[in-house]
């Protein structure tokens, strides 16, 4: 399944390029005011058709597609969560941080998760129980793993978004700081601030924003077979997926 998932995956990146080297996004509006382009519609409709192709057993959930009810949904053991373009807000800007996202859920835990960069022609790959990896272009893939917790770092490297800064991001870097650590600020879009934990080039990432399920599942995948954890941050529960209304709590990766 790993491979068909990556293959998928580069092939709705390719989509997304396509329309991202065009003059003409064709930016719509949804209900919620998160904008909506010509790529997340041609990305959704390359995965939706391919997983049908071979996974034809396993229901789809995509942020662009129809949206079950709970009362249907609940029954899934097993599914697929996608965000055909995460980052969409960076798709727009023309800054080339945006993602797609694939993830196998079951029983409310993701077990395997593709993120594809599709700019730089980067895959980050997990699969509990074998690893994590990343691929980039033609290059073999390389395990990749989390570094220690950052509580236990000298020196801390914080990620976060870069469409939704917030006050209590700075909040957590000043309390870090007044335990005599010094802070690293990265900026990054999409599931890519996951990612960057993931492969140790951060240490952690608080949200404090609002978030959806297909925002973070694929990279939690890959964040968890890294060795790190993504944690509701009251309850330091892992986040878990297809509630009633698919919504995540803030959370920290770390």
């Amino acid at each position: 399944m790993r491979e068909t998932l990556e293959s998928i995956a580069i092939d709705a990146g390719h989509a997304i390029l396509a329309v991202y080297e065009s003059s003409d996004f064709n930016v719509e509006m949804k209900s919620d005011d998160s904008p909506l382009t010509r790529a997340d519609l041609a990305s959704h409709a390359v995965i939706v058709e391919a997983l049908a192709r071979h996974f034809p057993e396993i229901p789809v959930l995509s942020e662009e597609g129809s949206l079950p009810p709970f009362s249907e949904r609940q029954s899934w053991s097993r599914y697929f969560l996608i965000d055909p373009l995460d980052g969409t807000k960076e798709f727009i800007a023309r800054n080339g941080e945006f993602t797609v996202n694939i993830a196998l859920v079951e029983h409310g835990r993701p077990v395997v998760g593709v993120v594809y960069h599709p700019v730089n022609d980067t895959l980050y790959v997990g699969v509990e129980g074998a690893g994590a990896w990343k691929i980039s272009g033609d290059c073999a893939a390389e395990e990749i793993e989390a570094g220690a917790h950052y509580i236990e770092c000298t020196k801390i490297k914080v990620v976060a978004s870069r469409s939704h800064s917030s006050p209590e991001v700075a909040a957590f870097v000043e309390e870090i700081e007044k335990k005599g650590k010094e802070v690293d600020f990265l900026s990054a879009g999409s599931s890519l601030k996951l990612c960057l934990v993931a492969e140790a080039s951060a240490d952690v990432h608080p949200r404090f924003g609002p978030t959806m399920e297909w925002d973070t599942c694929a990279a939690h995948a890959v964040v968890s077979a890294a060795g790190k954890q993504v944690l509701d941050m009251v309850t330091r529960e892992p986040l878990s997926y297809n509630k009633p209304d698919l919504h995540n709590p803030f959370f920290i990766v770390e």
